[in-house]
């Protein structure tokens, strides 16, 4: 594998999604071998101080870099956290021979550039069954599991959660803060949360249970918006599936397996036409995550909260990335 050919994994790596786009993750091209490691520079301390949410987004950018060397022609061989003596280093892909793409791993590469984080209102129609089971079913391949929220008992739990978990959020100045750090103005910034991706409106005003994260919490008026022009008017109704993922353990290898499968879980669901955006506030705090474990009956650790949908016309705006040469580094002189 040459430079240019490396640059093109790394930049279809980059568009991985990741807590609050921070874009906790660097890379050593080296042969035929791309290093994948985290960067601890770049942890949110307050919301992440285990690292768990920034090594699954590390796992969703391994992912992403397997999809588009299958893509190139390229047979791939992954390997977790190669070495015990050093923990940030979290994968190794290697390319070990040719592999003839078809129309799947076109696809899939394709969704990486149309995929991004949609915090807006998804259009008031169901997904099918038979697409969530699919989902389960890519999940599955990484052995990792995929549920949907379907019960009343169930939506009512995680809606409690989730909704806890926001207030505590909402009540910690450290949070708070972070949040306030990772949040920009600037259209041109490279990393972090751009105003303009985030939706105008408190989202505790929005005709759905589930609860987006308030990203400008801190600095919304006190009683916050009014449902819309018309407040005796029934709004449409989003009916986003809501799933949870999970794996057996909760160490950094059950973290990483965590998220290639979320990436190619996000993957499948843009092919198909869906978008996506994380409710992980639950997640965010171990009291709740543990009552979600516990109100769900899960057996084992729920790693991520999904939101999925068909998106709206109004779309939110993407977010950028960071340039690939802030980085990427390369090892010896990489073969032809």
């Amino acid at each position: 594998m040459d430079q240019h050919a490396w640059t093109r994994v790394v930049e279809a790596a980059t568009r991985a999604p990741s807590i609050h786009n921070t874009q906790p993750w660097s890379f050593v091209a080296d042969g035929d071998r791309l290093t994948v490691r985290t960067d601890p520079s770049r942890a949110l301390r307050t919301l992440d101080p285990s690292g768990r949410q920034r090594v699954v987004s590390c796992g969703v950018a391994v992912e992403f870099a397997v999809v588009a060397l299958t893509a190139a022609g390229s047979a791939t061989e992954v390997e977790l956290l190669p070495d015990p003596a050093d923990p940030d280093l979290l994968a190794t892909v290697t390319v070990t021979g040719p592999w003839e793409p078809d129309e799947e791993d076109r696809v899939l590469d394709e969704a990486i550039d149309a995929r991004h984080t949609e915090r807006a209102p998804f259009l008031p129609q169901a997904v099918p069954a038979d697409l969530v089971e699919r989902l389960q079913a890519v999940a599955g391949a990484f052995r990792v599991w995929l549920e949907p929220v379907t019960t009343e008992d169930e939506e009512v739990a995680t809606v409690f959660l989730i909704s806890r978990a926001e207030e505590i959020e909402r009540g910690e100045p450290e949070y708070l803060a972070e949040l306030e750090r990772w949040m920009r103005t600037d259209p041109g910034a490279v990393d972090g949360i751009p105003v303009a991706a985030v939706p105008g409106e408190d989202p505790a005003t929005r005709p759905s249970n589930w609860l987006v994260r308030d990203f400008v919490v801190g600095s919304r008026p006190a009683g916050g918006a009014p449902r819309g022009p018309d407040p005796d008017a029934p709004p449409e109704v989003e009916r986003p599936a809501v799933v949870v993922m999970g794996t057996d353990a909760d160490d950094r290898a059950a973290w990483l397996t965590a998220g290639r499968a979320l990436g190619r879980v996000l993957l499948e669901a843009t092919a198909a036409g869906l978008a996506a955006s994380p409710l992980t506030q639950a997640l965010d705090w171990p009291a709740t995550r543990s009552q979600l474990r516990s109100r769900l009956s899960l057996i084992g650790h729920p790693q991520m909260l999904l939101r999925l949908g068909y998106p709206a016309g109004d779309r939110t705006p993407s977010t950028n990335r960071r340039p690939v040469t802030e980085v990427l580094t390369f090892g010896r002189t990489p073969s032809a």
